[in-house]
């Protein structure tokens, strides 16, 4: 109860927690706003540091109001830059590690490609045919048989030698990656 006495005039009563919004809130928005460049911001700051004020009302003498929104405001300001740099050193180092990433995969898959493309080339016509008609059509093995006309048995062992020819190349890749 002493505290209410000695806060009867005080900045925790609504009219005098009001006088000074009025009186200040405004001069605090355009400090800030200076600052910042961002009304928004600003007037976000002002919400904040008026809501301190509000949460310390009765620590703070109302003579001493002023010089307290404006520390308060200061600081916040602050503390916001200081996150906004540590998000933006954040981004650009996922970007930059993204980019290479992106490049070097980019890469690897080009260089994939010419060699499955070499390793299809360089495939017994038939393997290729069988291959091609599994893997890329998703033909199954009944289907290849009938519009080759040859046996189920047959395309087995054409998919067998191809499948081979594909380890030889995984193997090969294995070894450059060693390097």
């Amino acid at each position: 109860m002493a505290t209410n006495s000695k806060n009867k005039n005080g900045i925790c009563e609504p009219a005098t927690f009001k006088s000074i919004f009025t009186e200040e809130g405004r001069g605090l928005r355009n400090f800030l706003y200076f600052k910042t460049g961002n009304l928004e911001q600003s007037e976000d700051l002002v919400q904040e540091a008026f809501l301190k004020l509000w949460e310390k009302c009765a620590a703070v003498l109302p003579q001493k109001a002023r010089s307290f929104l404006y520390t308060i405001a200061n600081n916040l300001m602050i503390d916001q830059q200081r996150r906004k740099k540590v998000i933006l050193k954040h981004r650009q180092q996922l970007e930059a590690t993204t980019t290479t990433t992106d490049a070097a995969y980019l890469l690897e898959m080009q260089e994939f490609k010419v060699r499955l493309e070499s390793v299809i080339e360089g495939m017994p016509e038939k393997s290729r045919i069988v291959f091609l008609l599994n893997r890329i059509e998703q033909k199954t093995y009944a289907e290849i048989a009938i519009q080759l006309g040859i046996g189920v048995k047959a395309v087995e062992k054409r998919m067998h030698r191809a499948l081979q020819d594909f380890r030889k190349l995984e193997i090969e890749v294995g070894r450059k990656k060693k390097k």
